[in-house]
Formats: C-alpha cells, structure tokens, sequence
C-alpha cells in the first residue's frame, strides 16, 4: 500500500490484527526495519509514493541478498537485510574501523523517477538524517554518519536489537503498565523533537522499536517537517499512515505538536485494546472516521487505569486545544508505569502512648484494609465522633504539606482536603474553596433531584450543557462558551462514577470570549437514592499553573469521602 493520494480505494494495513492473529509472512524480529507487516504495493502508476519501512523475513534456500557483503564509504559492510520502504532498503552492517555493528538505510530509487524526483527523495534522505540528529534524546535513534555512494546518500545509524511495537501488538495487546512505560518513552522523544522544532508526522507502531534492556526507540523520521525548513512534499499529497493521522491534517491545516500527540493516542489506544478506533475497509472510510467518528471509550486501559482511560480519550479529542500537552502526559504515564508500592505502615510511636493513640492507629488500620470496617459491618461501633474527626485530619498522610482534611457533613455529606491558605466559603448544599488570586476554585455540590439515572449519564448531561453553552448554567464570571468535554466512567469508594474534562472560556456580557483559555477536571456520582455530588476544580489550562492544578485536582479526588454512598 502507498501513503499517496492515488491508494484511496485500497484497504487499510496499518491497523493492529486482533490479538494473536498473526500476519503473514511477518518476521519474528526487527531491527530498525519496522514492524513484521508485510509490504503491500500500491496501483500501477503510483510513482514516488511514500511506504513505511517493512521489515524483511529471509525464507529458507533464497540464499542472500543481492548487494549482501559489499563495502559502503570504506567502512561499513553490508551483511544482511533488515527492512525496506519506499524511501530505501535497511541493512544490517559491520563498521570495519571501530568494529560494531550498525544500521545502514540505503536510497531506493524506482527506475522511472525522473532527475528532479531523485534529486528530492536524496533531499528527503538528508533531512532524515539531520532532523533525527538535531534531536538530543535516548529514545530517538541515534545518527552515526552519512556517506556518499554512487551520489547517493547511505544513512548510518544506531542498530536497534529488538522488535517494533507493531510485531509485538500482532500477538497480542499490553497490559496498562508496559503501554506507559512505553508511551512515557515516545512521548519524551515526541517532546525533544518538538523543542528542536521537528513534527515527526508517522507515529504508529511499527515505527516503535522496543530494544535491549527496556530501550524505547522512535524511529523512521522521513517524512518529519522541521520548522523554517522547504516542503519536500507535492502539493496536495497526503503522507504518513491514514488511521494514526490528526483531523488537522486530513483536512489540510497546518499541524502542530498536537497531531503528534493525537498519533500517540491512537497507538496507546492500539496497544491495550488491541485494535485501531478508526481502521476501516479502505482510506477513504479510514479518513473519514478520523475526522467524525465516536470513540468507544478504551474499556481495558480504563479497567486497568482510570487515569490512562482517560488519558487517551482526551489524547483523541477532535480539537487540537483540548489535547493535554506533552508535560502532563509524560505525568500521567509515569504514575501509570510506575509499580505498586506498598503504603508504609504509620510510625506506631512509643509503645507508652495514649490508649486513645493507639485505639486510633487500631482503627485506622482496619479502615484501610477491610471495607467491613469501611462502611460500618465490622462488629466494632466506635462511638467517639471528635477522635474520629481528629483520626482524619492527622493520618492524611498522602497528602501535601499544608493541606487540610474538611468535615463538610452539614452542607455536603462528605469530607474532602483542599489547601490551607484556600478561602472557604458555604452555600446551601455547596462548599467552595479558592486561592488568592482566584486562578484555582475547588467547589463541591450535592444535589437531592432532577437527577440522571446513574453517575455516566448526568455525566453526560452536564458534559451536553457545557457544548450547547445553556444559559442555564452559568460560572461566577460568566457564561461557559467555546466548551469542549470528555467523558470517562471510573469507580470511586467501591462505585461506579464518572469523570469529565472540560477545555473553556468565559464570556462577558455581550457573550464575547474573554479570559484564558481554562481547564475543568469534575467528578459526578449519583447514589440510589437519587443523591448527586459534584465535585469540580477549574485552573488555567496550560503551563506551570495548569500542571500544578491538574496535581490539586488529584489530590483533593484522593481526599473525597462521601458519607451516603
């Protein structure tokens, strides 16, 4: 298959087989060669066409390779093919001076090319190989030379040991913690290159090589644009691989680190629920469910993660603005990838403390660890109401200096933290929470009608009425405009629940945006008996604030008790 305009009628073959379903003639390894899909040729009379590098599966008694043992620029023997594209053929070689083995790509040149065309696919090469070197990273595959062969230019680079992520995915998905680890990896090299003002433009994963020792690469830079530098690309062309391609893209806007980032969803997407969202028969069907089709939200990553659940259905936002940025995502894969450490036992004290002291850490344990005790079964009624308000407020032990632990029963039925130089203020059936300079507002509302059936679908009806903009609801300073929401169902204290992230503006009176840009993280759960409690946190949506809300938001999540369940 091409990656041009004139493969629209042919059937997509980049998306991930279901788990197990081996493709044929796939190779079991790959070595900076791509990802084990076999190449699929595209029409007569597709000519300059740009194809992704396929890895090369050697069959018995074929003998090798032609060109197999042939010397490139003094030093560097060619020994066996690994892969080969539409822009060359990748070899396995030997550098003779320093003895180590690399990598080598060599142009491919189609016969009815004409000078010109030539002359831009060499360019092309060159820029690959300038654009990967510009690129300081260990994640990024690393360029050792370029030499001249025959006025052609042969790029030298790190030899990758390992497999693609696509050859892997072919026989199955991942688990939560590995697609993060992975994912944290190819977001780090996403966000060097786009500091270095490179767009990569074909993050899939079969251009994911997993190498020795946990080694993440990100590889195949030949159709990266680098800022400040010539189009390479005919006009109208369409390059990189339809269902890994940011809407911006298909509909011809200019891209930014943002459709980077939307690949990235995709192939997360990909590798825990083990098929692509937008594959479909052919490009055309594949485009177009790229720039309108729903997501079904990725049920296992969510299973295994609320918080990569989420991640990903927010990575796949329509609109470039709502994606988080690469700091927030490299955040949230780390906490994900990272093991499970077991909570340390709180320091007990001297064995001379209050019965009163150790009665507490005694029940502290049992409501850790037995939902018995959590919710009143366990046998043991603790009649001692200041203690227990006390236990809450000293063993919040994960929660950042200065913080304070609220008993809102009163208003709110629930307990929850916020930080302690935060102004509170109550209303009727509302507590709210605000910094000084009101770039923060945690705020917690319980509602006792009118209220949606389950937790997802007043979810959705909130997440409705921000896009509609309703004059029904309005924020403190105005009228919520420009809104763009996500849903994703989560489960807190035992119960299903929901989560919904909303990218805003305000309005003033005249309805005109006006402010930043802001960000609403907001937590809904809606009991039996018809008991709704929202929980919402709004911060600026980009930089050092947003990151620090995106934290607050966390933590105040992590404090919530809510007392009628």
């Amino acid at each position: 298959m091409t990656n041009e305009g004139d493969g629209l009628d042919e059937p997509t073959s980049y998306g991930l087989r279901p788990p197990g379903a081996q493709a044929p003639g796939a190779a079991p390894e790959a070595m900076n060669g791509g990802g084990g899909v076999p190449h699929q040729p595209g029409p007569p009379g597709a000519q300059g066409a740009y194809e992704p590098t396929r890895a090369v599966t050697q069959h018995a008694g074929s003998g090798q390779a032609p060109g197999t043992g042939r010397l490139i620029g003094g030093r560097y023997r060619l020994n066996a093919r690994l892969g080969h594209g539409g822009m060359g053929t990748v070899w396995r070689a030997r550098d003779e001076v320093v003895d180590r083995d690399v990598a080598v790509k060599e142009p491919r040149v189609p016969d009815h090319l004409t000078d010109a065309e030539r002359q831009t696919m060499y360019q092309r090469m060159l820029r690959e190989a300038r654009t990967a070197a510009r690129i300081d990273h260990p994640s990024v595959v690393t360029i050792h030379d370029v030499v001249m062969e025959n006025e052609q230019p042969w790029i030298v680079m790190e030899l990758v040991q390992g497999r693609s992520l696509g050859a892997v995915l072919h026989e199955g998905t991942l688990d939560a913690r590995e697609a993060a680890r992975i994912g944290s990896a190819v977001a780090g090299a996403l966000d060097a290159a786009h500091v270095s003002g490179v767009l990569h433009r074909d993050v899939k994963p079969d251009n994911v090589l997993l190498g020795r020792y946990d080694r993440v690469v990100l590889t195949d830079f030949g159709i990266a644009t680098v800022e400040g530098e010539q189009r390479l690309t005919e006009t109208g062309a369409f390059v990189g691989s339809p269902e890994y391609t940011a809407p911006e893209r298909v509909l011809g806007q200019r891209p930014g680190p943002e459709s980077d980032l939307w690949s990235l969803g995709v192939v997360l997407y990909a590798a825990t629920e083990g098929v692509s969202p937008f594959r479909r028969s052919n490009t055309p069907a594949t485009l177009q469910a790229v720039l309108s089709a729903e997501v079904q939200r990725p049920a296992q990553a969510a299973r295994a993660s609320g918080a990569l659940g989420m991640l990903i259905t927010r990575l796949l936002s329509k609109e470039p603005g709502l994606r988080p940025d690469a700091q927030e995502i490299r955040q949230v894969l780390t906490d994900v990838a990272r093991p499970p450490q077991p909570k340390a036992a709180p320091d007990p004290g001297p064995e001379g403390g209050s019965a009163l002291g150790r009665a507490l850490r005694g029940y502290g344990r049992k409501v850790r660890t037995s939902r018995k005790w959590q919710f009143g079964t366990g046998g043991v009624v603790v009649a001692i109401g200041a203690a227990l308000t006390l236990f809450f407020v000293l063993t919040a032990e994960d929660l950042p200096d200065g913080w304070k632990v609220h008993k809102e029963d009163k208003y709110v039925r629930a307990s929850l933290a916020a930080p302690g130089d935060f102004t509170r203020s109550v209303d009727k059936r509302e507590v709210v929470y605000r910094n000084a300079s009101g770039s923060y507002e945690i705020k917690l509302s319980l509602s006792t009608k009118d209220n949606a059936a389950n937790s997802l679908a007043q979810a959705n009806n909130w997440r409705d009425n921000y896009e509609k903009k309703q004059p029904s609801y309005m924020l403190d300073e105005g009228d919520m405009v420009e809104a763009k929401s996500a849903v994703q169902e989560v489960t807190h204290q035992g119960k299903n629940a929901a989560e919904i992230v909303t990218t805003y503006r305000e309005a003033n009176d005249s309805g005109e945006p006006v402010g930043p840009l802001m960000r609403r993280h907001e937590f809904v759960y809606v009991n039996p008996d018809d008991m709704s409690w929202d929980l919402t946190v709004d911060m600026p949506r980009r930089g050092a604030e947003g990151s620090k809300g995106e934290d607050i938001y966390k933590n105040v999540l992590k404090s919530l008790k809510i007392n009628k369940l």
